[in-house]
């Protein structure tokens, strides 16, 4: 009898063990990034500024459901500005973003994806430039997104990066301090080997 209820519960731990056959794929990143400054005072409005991200990716997946996590490694490069002033300043992070993604689609020719996560900043480019700025070392972002996949190993997808906090400070002439946020649109497309 403990042969038999021991043979069984093997069994079970290997039928049990087949379908967390986990999908790991390696591949890079890059894509352009629209963003926009808010600033804390009224006075300041933000301008549109393009930038570009590249680096490399992973993602994980189980086949079954379609739920799975990537993460990415990312230098990002783009402008903060504000209307009305000629100059700018180029915000040069490093970026990782840690996204939950839920993919369905018909086989492996083509599928969707949504996916939402953290994202953590670290800048590694100046720290000061115009008007007295004073950008952080680093910043918490979240992002929602979405895209198709294509023949197993193309991702087009775009994805909106709100700002939970501030990315930048201002000091201005009477010692007021503005606080300002980036937030970005990010069109992506990563090849995944």
């Amino acid at each position: 009898m403990k042969k038999i209820i021991s043979v069984f519960m093997v069994a079970v731990c290997l039928m049990m063990a087949a379908p967390v056959q986990a999908q790991l794929h390696f591949g890079v990143k890059g894509g352009l990034n629209l963003s926009k400054a808010s600033f804390s005072k009224d006075a300041l409005k933000g301008d549109n500024q393009t930038g570009w991200f590249i680096g490399p990716m992973a993602e994980f997946t189980l086949p079954i459901i379609g739920v799975g996590a990537d993460i990415a490694a990312l230098y990002s490069q783009t402008d903060l500005a504000a209307k009305g002033y000629d100059t700018d300043a180029k915000l040069k992070t490093f970026e990782i973003p840690v996204n939950l993604k839920w993919s369905f689609g018909l086989g492996s020719m083509f599928g969707a994806y949504i996916a939402a996560g953290p994202q953590f900043g670290f800048n590694i480019g100046n720290k000061k430039g115009f008007m007295d700025y004073e950008l952080k070392k680093n910043n918490t972002t979240f992002n929602v997104g979405a895209g198709v996949k294509l023949i197993r190993h193309i991702q087009i997808g775009v994805n909106y990066n709100f700002a939970l906090s501030h990315t930048a400070t201002i000091e201005t002439t009477n010692e007021e301090v503005i606080k300002i946020k980036n937030n970005t649109w990010q069109v992506s497309l990563a090849y995944l080997f």
